[in-house]
């Protein structure tokens, strides 16, 4: 098989970097064992604003739009639905919160997003008497939806071969050879199995372990996205998702009793009715000391790339840096200095 691109890796990353290919109409296939289960297991949560410091998300504004569009573009080629599009009221905790809300919504660049105002809350079920902050423009994408469903996709065109990637096959000349592959580049995009690559093994990639519930509260009521100590939105059929924690030195895929524990314990002190936990999921975010993403070619092999390091918003940034790497590659266009590997040149 003779193709313009191989990627190794089908999570976010791959994913949109396959639709900047299918756009373009470049030939490509995808080789993964789909172990890194980061996107497969994130909250999907969109969100321009940091709730914690009332303040604008790296680049986020400038994100958002791409990213709202690339789903939609899925959605109508998969026949799917994704995207639900739905506001987060920001729980205060005080009245100094709630001054601090305010001076936030001053912002210019925030205005578009904080609604200047506080909202009373009105659910029995819900713990907020100092009220609540609404911001606009928000929501959740399903990924582990839009992951399974993208695959069988690719698997329906032949363009996807599910196998771990053996390295030591691997042949570099003026083409990339890959068992009975051929392809002019070939582009990384493993999540936290980056660390094994020896082509870019050395990049300053670290893993958070992050798990969530899926929580049943039919009494909940509740039909926006909450955001406390802990984040709780709506995915039907009363269910709700609840996180996220942070881990550091734990980087298995296997749900753990003590982070299920300080999400209950922080969900206990946010809602009043009863629920019930029907899931737990959790896995390893790839993210980057500066917090931003890995994105460049290699020093030595210049038909090797690589596109990593999304963190947990990982749903806004995938579509816009999937866009620059495709411009850099086949448009000659450079990469922005913030995510360019070459940034970690000693």
């Amino acid at each position: 098989m003779k193709v313009d691109y191989l990627i190794v890796g089908s999570g976010l990353s791959g994913l949109m970097f396959c639709e900047q290919l299918r756009a373009r109409g470049k030939s490509f296939v995808v080789v993964s064992n789909t172990s890194q289960q980061a996107s497969i297991v994130a909250s999907g949560l969109y969100n321009p604003v940091v709730l914690k410091r009332f303040n604008m998300a790296w680049n986020a504004d400038q994100q958002l739009p791409p990213a709202l569009s690339a789903y939609k573009k899925i959605e109508s080629l998969l026949g799917i639905k994704v995207d639900d599009q739905r506001p987060i009221y920001r729980i205060f905790n005080s009245i100094e919160e709630q001054n601090n809300w305010f001076l936030a919504c001053d912002k210019p660049k925030l205005q578009q997003f904080l609604v200047p105002k506080i909202l009373d809350n009105n659910n029995p079920s819900i713990q907020a008497p100092f009220g609540c902050g609404e911001v606009k423009f928000t929501g959740r994408v399903d990924t582990k939806l839009l992951l399974e469903a993208y695959i069988n996709h690719l698997k329906s065109k032949d363009l996807f071969v599910e196998e771990t990637f053996d390295y030591s096959l691997l042949e570099l000349n003026h083409e990339v050879n890959y068992k009975k592959i051929t392809a002019k580049n070939l582009i990384f995009t493993e999540g936290f199995g980056l660390r094994n690559n020896p082509f870019f093994n050395t990049l300053p990639l670290e893993g958070t372990k992050g798990e969530l519930l899926v929580v049943h509260a039919p009494d909940l009521k509740c039909d926006v996205i909450l955001k406390a100590a802990v984040f709780i939105i709506p995915i039907g059929n009363d269910n709700y998702l609840v996180g996220s924690t942070y881990a550091w030195n734990d980087y298995s895929n296997t749900p753990t009793e003590s982070a299920k524990n300080e999400l209950l314990e922080k969900l206990k002190k946010l809602i009043l009715c009863p629920f019930k936990v029907v899931q737990q999921r959790a896995g390893i975010r790839p993210t980057v000391a500066d917090r931003r993403p890995l994105v460049g070619q290699h020093e030595t092999y210049k038909n090797l790339y690589v596109m990593n390091g999304l963190g947990s918003r990982g749903v806004l940034i995938a579509p816009i840096i999937a866009k620059d790497l495709i411009a850099h590659i086949e448009d000659d266009i450079t990469l922005p200095k913030e995510i360019d590997i070459n940034r970690f040149k000693s």
